[in-house]
C-alpha cells in the first residue's frame, strides 16, 4: 500500500501528467482537494474507487481515511492542485505519515503560473529584462509570511512576481509595488488559469485596479514585471550561429570539439 501525492495541475483536465493519470488509475482510493481539482480528473479513477472530496474535512480527518486505506491494504491517490511543492499543505501530511511509517511517493504537477504565463503566451525571463521569477503571496489567516519575504524585499530585485493568493488585496500589491516597478510595470491577472472559465486582464500597475473590478477573487495569480509582454530585448546567445556549444562546435578549436558528447 503507498500513498500516491499526485500534482493535478492548474485545472484543465488534461495538463494531468501522464504518471499521475496512471496512478490515479490504479488506486482504488482517491482524495482530491474539491475546491480547486476538477472533477475531469477523476474520471481516471477505477471503477468503484471511493473517492472522497477533502475540502472540508481537518488534516485529522484525512489522515483517518489514509490509515483505513492503509489497514486494508488500499493504493491512495491524493490529488491536490498545481505542483506540490508549493502552498499544498502536502508537508504536514507527510510528516503524519512517516511518523506512522505508511509509505508515499510525490508526483509533480503544472503549476498555476505556468499554466497563466501560457495562456498569456508569454517566457517570464528575458533577456536584459528579467532573469528570475519570484513565486510569492501575501500573509493569510492560514498562513503568515515571515517579516523578510514582503513584497518590498522581493520588489527590490526587480523581479518578475508571480503573485498568488493575493488578490483580494490587490490594492496593498499596486500601492507596495509602484514605488520599485514604476506605475506604469506591466500587470496580468490571470484567473482560474486553465479552466473553462478562465479570465484574464492585462493593465499597469497604474491601471489594474479599475481593470479587475470586483470580478475576480480567491483563485486569480497576479504577474508583475517588465517582461510581460515585452518586445524591446536582447536576443540570447543560446541559438546564435557563432555561439560554440556542446551539440554545434563552432570554429576551428571549439570547447566542445566531439559533437553530442554527453
Amino acid at each position: 500500500m503507498t500513498v500516491h501525492f499526485i500534482g493535478a495541475g492548474p485545472g484543465a483536465p488534461d495538463l494531468l501528467t501522464l504518471r499521475g493519470r496512471d496512478l490515479i488509475a490504479a488506486s482504488p482510493v482517491c482524495l482530491y482537494a474539491g475546491s480547486l481539482v476538477p472533477e475531469g480528473v477523476l474520471a481516471h479513477c477505477p471503477a468503484g474507487a471511493r473517492i472522497v472530496n477533502t475540502a472540508p474535512l481537518s488534516l485529522e480527518q484525512i489522515i483517518d481515511e489514509i490509515r483505513a486505506a492503509h489497514a486494508a491494504g488500499q493504493n491512495v491517490a491524493r490529488l491536490h492542485s498545481g505542483d506540490l511543492s508549493v502552498w499544498s499543505a502536502m508537508g504536514e501530511q507527510l510528516r503524519c505519515l512517516r511518523e506512522e511509517g505508511i509509505p508515499y511517493t510525490v508526483t509533480p504537477g503544472v503549476p498555476s503560473f505556468a499554466a497563466a504565463a501560457a495562456t498569456l503566451e508569454a517566457e517570464l525571463t528575458l533577456p536584459g529584462l528579467s532573469q528570475s521569477v519570484v513565486l510569492t503571496r501575501t500573509s493569510g489567516r492560514a498562513s503568515a509570511m515571515p517579516d523578510s519575504e514582503s513584497l518590498h524585499n522581493f520588489a527590490q530585485t526587480g523581479a518578475v512576481l508571480a503573485i498568488h493568493l493575493s488578490i483580494h488585496v490587490l490594492a496593498r500589491v499596486v500601492q507596495e509595488l509602484t514605488p520599485h516597478y514604476g506605475a506604469d510595470c506591466p500587470v496580468a491577472v490571470v484567473w482560474r488559469a486553465s479552466w473553462p472559465d478562465e479570465r484574464v486582464v492585462r493593465a499597469t500597475l497604474a491601471t489594474v485596479e479599475a481593470a479587475v473590478g470586483n470580478g475576480m477573487e480567491r483563485t486569480a495569480i497576479i504577474l508583475v514585471g517588465r517582461t510581460l509582454g515585452a518586445q524591446d530585448f536582447a536576443t540570447s546567445r543560446l541559438y546564435a550561429g557563432d555561439y560554440d556549444r556542446r551539440y554545434r562546435p563552432v570554429g576551428t578549436a571549439p570547447r566542445f570539439p566531439e559533437s553530442g558528447t554527453p
